[in-house]
Parts: C-alpha cells; structure tokens; sequence
C-alpha cells in the first residue's frame, strides 16, 4: 500500500480494476507506489503479486484520482524514469467514463474482444523476454485494431487526407516529428501505434541488465551515442505525452514507422464528448434554436439603403451570405442545456476552426511528466520533441473536380487578383481562420476604404497646385532673368557663383506641393485620422456582436517554455543552495530526526516551488540588456543617416570639380536621386535585422505568456523600425539647411566639407522626393516581393531539406503513393503571426499622416498598395501558410493604441513641417507685415541676404570665375546687410518670422485637438441599432431562460401532484385495508369467544 503522502499528491488518473485476492483496493495503487525509502522493493512486490497480476480482468468502473510528486520534487528520481504500466494492452475508458456513452459512438470507440496477457518481470512495464514480445506481435497481426497504423492501400478511406482511414472521424490536429533513429536499432525493437479509443500499445524490448544499488537505479537506455539517448528519451516523451492525450477524450492515428528515418505525422481527433465538455469549460457561445426577428428601417434611410445595395451587389462576394432578417439567440455552451441548441448533426455542430482550437487548448494543458517543467505542446516542440503542430486546411482550393469547400470559396471570392474589386467575405474569414484574423482584414479593408476619400481631396490639392502654377508670383520672380539675383557659390573653390534664375523649374516644382492648399490636406488628414479611429470603433463593436464577443472574457494563459524553463532553473539553483545549507545541519542530526526531514521535504517541498516566480531581480540582467541594445540600434540608424550625409556632401563636392557642364548642372539632382536610393536600401536592410533583434531582445526578457510576450515585441519592433524608416525624412524635414551658417563662417565636417544646404525652392521638394522613393520603394519591394519570394524560397529550400534527410524507400508502392492532405501542408510556410502585416500598415499609417503636408499623393499610392495587399495577404492565408489556429479576440490590441499615438503625433509633425519647412509663414508674414500693396512682388528679394565677397575666407574664393566686378552675393537668410551696425546678425524680419512659425504651431495643434475631440463627443463608439439589439436580445435571453425555469417548476409540481395523488390513494387503502383487518379481528374475536363459551358449557 503506498503511503498516504504519496496518494494525496498524485494526478494520475486509472481504472479501478477487480483483484480478488490482492490485500489492496487497488493494484495501481501498488504498481504506482515507487516505495522510495526501501520499506520493500518493487521487485519483490511484483513477486508477492504477480499470480494475481496475470489473470487480472479489466471493467467498467468510475474513475478514480491515483496520486503522485508533482513536478520537480519527487524525493527519488533514479526510479521514475519511466511510469510502471499495468499493461500496454490494457483498454481505458475516456474521461467521461462516469455518463453513459450513447450507442452511435460505440461504433467507433470499439476495441479488439481478445487483449493478450503479459508477463512482468520487471517494475518498468518491458516485457521479461523476447517470446512474449513476439506473441503479442502475432496477436497483434491476427486480431486487426482500428486505425492502428495508416497502411498505403487505405488512402481511399481517409477522404482526401482529412478524415482517418474509417474515413467517418475527421482530422481535427496534426503533430509532426521527425524519425532519427539509429541504423543499429531496428524497426521491431521500438515499434508502437496509439489507438484512437484511448488504448495505447508499445512493444519494448531489453536486454538482462544487474540490479544496482537503490541509490544508483537509473532508466536504462541501450544506446551507442548521446545523440541516440536523445532520440530515445524524446521518443518516451511522445509517447507518454500521447497516452496522457489519449486519457483526456482524444483519438489518436499514426503511421506505422516503417522507416529508419524520415517524418512521422499523428492525427488527432476529438469526439463529442470531448468537444462538448471543452466547449463548456472555454465557454464558447453557440446559437440556440430561439431567434428575433431585426426591425428593418423605413422612409428615406430604407430607400437610400435599398438603392446602395442595387447598386453595390456585384462588388459582393459570392460566399452564401443572406441578408440579416433574423438573429439567432447566442448562449455558452453548456451540456444541461442541450435542448436549447439546434443540434442536428453532432460532427457538424462545431465548425472546423472551433474544433482544431478546443484540440489546441487540451493540447496546451496536456502534460509531459517525465520532463517535469514541460506543460504543453508549445513546451515540447520548442524543446524538439515534435517538429510542429498545426490544423489542417478544408481540402484543395485549386481543383475543379474536388468538392466544394470553404477554403475554396475563399480562394475563388477572396484571395485571387481578379476579384480585387469585390467586398471581402468578413464573417466566413472569421469562421475559418478565427476572430484575430478576422479583426485583421477588418481592419484593413476599413483603412483602404477610407483612404478613398482621403485621396481624392489629395488628388484635388495636387490639381489645384498644377493650375495656380503659371500664378505663383514668388516662382515667376525667380524664373525671371531680368532680376539677376547673384548667389553665393554652393561651396568652396570648385563652385562659381551662380544665378537664381537657373532654379526656375525646381521653384515651380515646389509650388505644387508648397500652396496653401497643403495647409487644408494637412487639417483634414489629422480629422480623417481620428475619423478613421472612431469608424473603426463603431466597426469593431458591430462585428464583436456579430461573433458573439460581446462577453468575452480574457482566459488565463499558460506560461511560456522560456518562463518555465528560466523558473525551474531557479528552482534547481535554490534547491542546491538548501541541500548545501541543510547538509551541514543533518550532519548533527540523528538518524530519526534526518528521516523525518526528509519525509517532510518530499511532502511540503513542491508546495514551496509552486509559488515560485521570476522577481525583478531575475529580470534587470535582462532589461539592462534591451535599454543598451535599443540604445545601441538607435545609435546605428543614425549613424547610417549620418553616413548618408557625408555621402551628399562628398558626392556633390566631387561634381563640382567636374569638367563636364552637364555634370555640373545636374548635381543637385544625382546627388538626391542617389542618396534617397541608398537611404531606402539601408532601411530595408536595417528592419529585416531589427526585427530578429527585437524578438531576441524580447526572449531576453523572459515575459510569462504570449500575450504579454507579442506585446514587448510589438513595442520593440515598432521603436526600432519607426527611427529607421523615418529618420532620413525628419533630418530633410527639421535638419537640413538650419545649420549650414553664412558666407565666411559657414559650419564644416571633418573641417573640410560645408554642410549641405536646402535648394533655393526650400526643403519641401526634396522632402517630397525622399517621403515618395521610400514610401513606394518600401512598399514595392518589401511588402510585395519579399511576401511573395522569401516564403516561396523558404518552402523550396525545406524541400529539398526534408528530401535530403529522408532516404528513398525501397518500395515502389510508397514512392507512387500520392501525398496526403496533412504532408502537403506540412511543406507550407507555417503562420508566425501577424505582427510583421500590421507592421507594414502602420508605417505605412505613418507616411500618409506624418508627413502629408509635403506629399498630398500619398494616401493614392497607400491605396493602390492596398488593393493588391488585401488579395496578396489573402492568397498567402488561403495557399502558401499552414492554417493558423483559430484565436479569439474583440480588438486588435495594442495596435490601436499605436494607432491613436500616432494620430495625435501627426498633428505636431505637420504644424512644424507647414511652418518650418514649407514658405507658408514666411510668405503670410510678408503679405501682411511688409508688402507694400499687399501682394507678393519682392517677396523673393526680401528673403536674400546680401554679403560682401571680399570677406570670404582665404582659399574659398571660386578658383575659375565667369563672373567679374561683383561685389556682393546674395544668399537666402534673414540678415541683416554688411553695411549694418549689426553685420550679419539676424534682422527683426528673422524674428517675427520666427515668432509668427511658433504661433502657427500653437494654433495649428489646438485647433485640430479640438475639432479632432469634437469629432469624437458626436461619434458614438457603439452603432444605435447594435445597442437596441444587444438590449432586446439580452431580455430576450432572460425571457427564454425564465420560460425553462417555469416548465421546470411546473414539471415538478406535476410530479409532486401526482405523487400526493398516489400517497393520498395509498393512504386511503391503507386506511380500507386497517378497518377490513379490524372487522376480520373482531370477527375472530366472537367467534373465539364464542367457542370458548361452547366450551366452558361443556
């Protein structure tokens, strides 16, 4: 009998089995008890057993708790390498083995009427030789197991690969792992196959080994290497993780490892039972037979809403979705209300997504004990134990003959070019990929949609720059020759001075997105972005109640491998300094006393390690790392800025020593075509590797689930890839030109090269230039060919990986065999996330509000990148990645936040670009402060300088001049002229510029804040309509509810009626029968009295 300690706390779960003979309730009991402090030895309770364990018979009976150490502190662990079985034949029955099981699943939870007895020789469960291996090798061949193994000739059963080979339980949950098994092992010696009614076999072979010392039994591996220890001991973890599957409702198939190496896939299925109780515990809702009928608008809003539908009907998608008359009534599931549920086929009731995310989820709890930190799947394939896990697909999307699908639907109405101009199918999206995903392609089509309005009025400013052109009266003084406006030389001894005239086209160029037009776009693109958050709010609300998410709640997550990882190698720190601590103490202690510490430990030890956490002294190593690496990222992208930099600078000073005149007069524009070029190469470069820098960044940090995990990461990425992409575009928006200096103290790098100065148009166009080339560069080539290539060379180079491991079998048979549906999609790219495609957008968020002042184009562009997104991200969900597990969600998380940050910031960074960068001020300030008529004449000579050349310094003048008898150089700044008292100090027009720049900013920002808060007060975050429904099913809900309650009490009074009906008739018989018994008596009585009167007279 094993000690209570151990019984109190053990989570094994067996079947009580019928010993007749045994001294103890319960032989698992026995064979569970490991005896670990040598009161007996387990091979001699085997001996004392073992005419009783042979004839042993298994039956029906409620389940029962059989106890053992939790994980960590087991006081013995030489003698737990691996769990004592009973019987690797043994059937048991599923968890819910207490209700009855209803008769249409037997048929598929049948078992082999003949179970061969084994032999034990051994605690560990091996068989005590070869011959009973062998015997039940045979029984095994001449007594078939259902779906024990998936044989080449049963491909006909499994319905393209999504059902097992009965071809009736559909593949719910594939897991993969790869087969390394060592040439000298052979196949016969490790053989095995789980059977889908929760019977696990597994066939082991040993060698006679010597019975060690109590203190040195270790599991005996026979194998040559470390390598093959490895395999070994994950091949006993897959098995043991299996088999606790199994004891959790699950069905499980595999194939039979006929080969040395190569991959092994095990199909998993989950019958209703299971299906039914997971769903009650996640508390899925699931729609009720009772609905509502929706009131339907009428007047105006009726027939505008009818007219649009007309008119918009073949941009719908052609995916079965009906008009919403009605609404079905949502509850969670509950197995004591199955009547309420419209339940007409139980394989049918819970969608494919809902099924694999219910197997995910026991999957996730499922533990692995022999690891003792390993909980879950996620734990295992991250420490290789199993290459992958994934659900599988709906079938082909491609094939005309194959059968109608979801999958193919979306691939037909969704995911293809063609249909680029068509409604994305939202609702079936959600039902096959998950609410996350769904909220995702919400998300984006409500952001492309959107972009619309925005370019257009984009559209419109640029036009009305085009048209006001031949107006502009600053351009037309600069393209005017008879103004002879003599500029400084742009730098020293190879520039000549040079005439303004000669930037005529720059200067109109410029008026084209510098007109006070952009100051408008600039206004509405800050309303259209807080717009956009509010429409997506009302839009979020209204799918939330379309998918019944109103109330869902956040679950508890599971921690990661890395936390538990990270905490049990605490755990093993602490506990060696206990032993080293307490060892210095047992030294002095008796012996009764040290057995009793040590009984102790075993028994209240794991209660100490569960409230083990990582403190903050366990994550500042980690956070110290992330503050120096981000600083040291940071630092690179602005040393690339920088680089890029001293490349204009050279490159211009290079083209100015030129000979050739057509280089000379082209330099401003080869040296901006090229710089943004290799800007736009190096942020490409710089974001692929800041991206694995911020996940290992984040693994660092050791975050306890995934959710706060995708959250540091989200952050970390962000930060790194927002410096990256836009800081080129702020050092051309704030920085270049404002520290250049003036003739004869200009600023020098490296005390050889000036810095580079604005064009005589200002930095607007050359902002525009940047913003454009980067923004499409970006788009083009890393969001639409690094999607397409990089996961097509990923899938090509795992290929030819997995044909180089895997050698060709000598049968013919299964190099014809056509590939099933689960090995197909095992060669596809596997999902990641969607990180990297809300990634893309916000960038892309970034340069259609930051910076549009300087580019009114870019809402255009970001809209036509979109329409190919949308289809391009959709044919990667739909074709190119496995299918993701179905995720539930009611928002898109911290990407709103993102989003909102990123609205309000826009606003600063456009007042600054309108009253720094562009001449919007400069010109208001001189129309209404200096112009003589109040018109813009003089405006470009009021922004020259003037400066007197004899005071440039020595070995600055032009070397080679086409100039003669100048005397003066103009040069664009507020200044006041060489003959001043004050020689080139800033004038008062610097200063009232100046102040009139900070003032428009104040004003700018306040403005739209407040407007953007009114935009807010009248747009309502819950649609009208959605909140009288949600009101109306609620009572609705209550009502159906009441009426339950109601059936249920008259049903009782009914019966309690009729059991006083009976009580009451009982008692009158009673009563009938009492007074008939009364009258026999005391007719007994006269007649006795009688008789004994005849008998005294006589």
């Amino acid at each position: 009998m094993c000690p209570t300690s151990i019984r109190q706390n053990s989570p094994t779960y067996l079947h009580r089995i019928f010993l007749p003979k045994l001294p103890v309730d319960d032989p698992a009991e026995l064979l569970q008890c490991r005896n670990p402090w040598g009161e007996k030895s387990e091979e001699n309770l085997y001996q004392s057993h073992a005419p009783f364990l042979q004839h042993w018979q298994p039956y029906s009976a409620d389940i029962k708790r059989i106890p053992s150490f939790p994980r960590g502190r087991d006081p013995d662990p030489g003698h737990r390498g691996t769990p004592i079985i009973l019987s690797h034949y043994s059937y048991q029955e599923p968890r819910e083995a207490t209700r009855a099981r209803p008769k249409e699943f037997e048929k598929y939870l049948t078992v082999p009427q003949y179970l061969p007895r084994v032999n034990f020789s051994l605690a560990s469960g091996i068989l005590d030789n070869a011959t009973s291996a062998s015997h039940i090798e045979e029984e095994l061949e001449s007594r078939p197991v259902i779906n024990n193994y998936f044989e080449d000739s049963e491909e006909g059963g499994t319905k393209n690969g999504l059902y097992f080979s009965d071809g009736k339980r559909k593949i719910d949950y594939v897991l993969v792992y790869q087969n390394r098994k060592h040439t000298s092992l052979s196949t016969s010696e490790y053989s095995g196959a789980t059977v889908p009614n929760g019977t696990a076999t597994n066939l082991h072979r040993s060698k006679p080994h010597k019975q060690l010392p109590e203190h040195e039994q270790e599991v005996v591996l026979d194998v040559g290497s470390h390598h093959e220890s490895v395999e070994e001991e994950r091949r006993t973890r897959r098995e043991e993780f299996e088999k606790n599957a199994m004891e959790n409702g699950l069905e499980i198939e595999k194939d039979k490892e006929s080969k040395t190496q190569g991959t092994s896939y095990v199909r998993i299925h989950a019958p209703w039972h299971v299906l039914s109780r997971e769903a009650e515990f996640l508390k899925i809702k699931v729609q009720t037979k009772k609905a509502f009928e929706i009131k339907q608008e009428d007047g105006i809003t009726a027939k505008v809403n009818s007219i649009w539908q007309k008119f918009t009907k073949p941009l719908l998608p052609k995916v079965g979705q009906s008009t919403q008359t009605g609404k079905h009534l949502s509850h969670p599931f509950t197995r004591d209300k199955m009547h309420l549920y419209n339940i007409t086929n139980k394989e049918t009731f819970f969608d494919s997504a809902t099924r694999s995310r219910i197997v995910y989820e026991i999957l996730k709890q499922t533990s692995c004990p022999t690891a003792r930190y390993n909980m879950g799947i996620t734990t295992l394939i991250a420490n290789g134990v199993y290459d992958s896990a994934y659900p599988l697909h709906d079938g082909d999307y491609e094939e005309s003959d194959s059968e109608e699908n979801e999958r193919k639907v979306l691939y037909q109405e969704w995911a293809r070019y063609g249909v680029f101009y068509k409604y994305q199918p939202i609702d079936l999206i959600r039902k096959y990929f998950g609410e996350k995903i769904g909220l995702y392609f919400a998300w984006l089509g409500l952001y492309t949609q959107l972009l619309m309005p925005a370019s257009l009025v984009g559209i419109i400013v640029f036009f009305y720059g085009c048209v006001t052109i031949g107006n502009d009266i600053p351009s037309l003084e600069m393209c005017d020759e008879q103004n002879n406006f003599t500029m400084c030389p742009l730098c020293d001894k190879s520039c000549d001075y040079w005439y303004l005239s000669t930037a005529c086209a720059t200067a109109r160029a410029s008026h084209l997105f510098d007109n006070p037009a952009t100051v408008f776009f600039s206004i509405f693109m800050a309303l259209w972005a807080t717009l956009f958050l509010e429409s997506w709010k009302r839009r979020q609300t209204r799918l939330c109640y379309q998918w019944d998410l109103t109330s869902l709640e956040e679950e508890e997550e599971h921690p990661r491998p890395e936390y538990e990882t990270k905490l049990f190698q605490k755990k093993l720190l602490k506990e060696k300094k206990d032993r080293n601590q307490k060892k210095k103490q047992d030294d002095h202690a008796t012996g009764k006393n040290k057995w009793k510490d040590k009984v102790l430990s075993a028994m209240g030890g794991a209660d100490l390690a569960e409230n083990e956490k990582l403190t903050w002294r366990d994550r500042v190593p980690g956070y110290l790392g992330n503050f120096v690496s981000i600083l040291f990222m940071i630092g690179l992208t602005f040393s690339a800025v920088f680089g890029v930099i001293i490349y204009r600078i050279s490159l211009a000073a290079a083209m100015a020593m030129s000979t050739n005149e057509s280089t000379k007069s082209n330099i401003r524009v080869t040296v901006t075509a090229t710089a943004v070029i290799i800007n736009l190469l190096v942020i490409i470069i710089l974001d692929e590797i800041y991206g694995t820098v911020a996940e290992w960044l984040t693994k660092m940090e050791v975050p306890k689930t995934e959710k706060i995990f995708e959250e540091r990461l989200i952050l970390k990425a962000f930060l790194l890839k927002f410096v990256n992409s836009y800081a080129p575009i702020f050092y051309v928006a704030f920085f270049k030109g404002r520290f250049v200096g003036r003739p004869g103290r200009y600023v020098y790098i490296f005390n050889d090269y000036r810095m580079e100065e604005c064009a005589p148009g200002g930095c607007l166009m050359e902002l525009c230039i940047q913003l454009s080339i980067i923004m499409l560069g970006k788009q083009l080539i890393q969001n639409n060919l690094f999607e397409i290539g990089i996961p097509r060379m990923k899938k090509l180079f795992r290929k030819l990986k997995d044909e180089r491991a895997e050698p060709k079998e000598s049968n013919n048979s299964s190099a014809t065999r056509q590939p099933q549906q689960w090995e197909l999609e095992y060669n596809l790219e596997p999902f990641t996330g969607l990180t990297p495609e809300y990634m893309e957008m916000i960038v892309q968020f970034g340069f259609v509000t930051l910076f549009v002042a300087s580019f009114p184009l870019a809402p255009l562009f970001a809209l036509l990148n979109n329409i190919i997104e949308i289809r391009l991200d959709a044919r990667k969900f739909v074709a190119e990645l496995r299918r993701p597990d179905a995720v539930r969600a009611k928002d898109i998380g911290i990407w709103y936040n993102i989003l909102s940050g990123m609205g309000k910031f826009s606003v600063i960074i456009n007042a600054f670009v309108i009253a720094i960068t562009s001449d919007f001020i400069p010109r208001l300030v001189y129309q209404y402060m200096y112009s003589d008529d109040g018109s813009m004449h003089g405006f470009v000579n009021h922004t020259l300088s003037y400066f007197n050349i004899s005071e440039l310094l020595q070995g600055t003048h032009p070397q080679s001049s086409h100039f003669s008898n100048i005397k003066v150089c103009r040069y664009k700044d507020y200044r006041e002229p060489p003959w001043s008292d004050h020689a080139y100090t800033y004038s008062k027009q610097y200063w009232a510029v100046l102040a009139a720049r900070m003032t428009f900013v104040i004003i700018f920002q306040n403005l739209v804040m407040v407007l953007s808060e009114v935009l807010v007060w009248l747009i309502s975050d819950v649609p009208k309509d959605i909140s009288v429904r949600m009101k109306k099913e609620k009572s609705l809900l209550v009502d159906v509810f009441l009426k339950e309650e109601q059936k249920k009490v008259n049903l009782i009074e009914s019966f309690l009626v009729q059991d006083r009906r009976k009580q009451k008739l009982k008692n009158e018989a009673q009563k009938a029968q009492a007074s008939s018994f009364t009258q026999v008596a005391r007719s007994q009585r006269s007649s006795f009295t009688s008789v004994s009167s005849r008998h005294t007279d006589v």
